[in-house]
């Protein structure tokens, strides 16, 4: 049977393929300009990875399963890879059987959201406040008690145990 989720999963795998760039790709991009933090193309090259690069300037998707951070099951917190900015706490971490690190909240004043109408569909794309940096989307197929699912890529964000004995 084929169910949302099933759908999503698919459309992300097409998308980490390099189909959402026939599908209007740039035009979802978020407005750079009032972002905190800004470089050049160049800048942004020299300190994030090849892949890094594409999901958090390029609007690009990791395929999913490829992320060592949907397995990460310490306390910590999940931080943007182009800014440092926290993001998530592990505390709002779930397994989503999606194949992308899933969260159902962000922390507070972390995230900022735009419209996405790229692969043909719309939906809420979710990016680093600071940097701008995509990270990935947001449904509303999530657990309590938002109800959301913050489907990043594990690519977008690094990840700061927490130190020992912390609470």
């Amino acid at each position: 049977m084929l169910d949302r989720r099933v759908l999503l999963t698919g459309t992300a795998a097409l998308a980490a393929l390099g189909v959402q760039h026939w599908f209007g790709k740039e035009a979802a991009m978020a407005d750079t300009t009032t972002a905190e933090v800004t470089k050049t193309e160049a800048e942004w090259r020299k300190i994030l990875s090849p892949a890094q690069f594409d999901v958090l300037r390029k609007h690009g998707t990791e395929y999913p399963g490829t992320s060592p951070l949907n397995k990460e099951k310490r306390k910590g917190t999940f931080a943007c890879a182009g800014c440092e900015l926290p993001l998530f706490s592990s505390d709002t971490k779930f397994e989503s059987g999606t194949g992308w690190p899933s969260f159902w909240q962000p922390l507070p004043n972390a995230v900022g959201t735009t419209v996405d109408k790229s692969l043909l569909m719309t939906r809420t794309e979710v990016h680093c406040r600071r940097c701008h940096g995509h990270l990935g989307h947001v449904f509303e197929d999530g657990p309590k008690p938002t109800g959301l699912r913050y489907c990043m890529n594990g690519v977008a964000m690094k990840f700061a145990p927490s130190a020992p004995g912390a609470a």
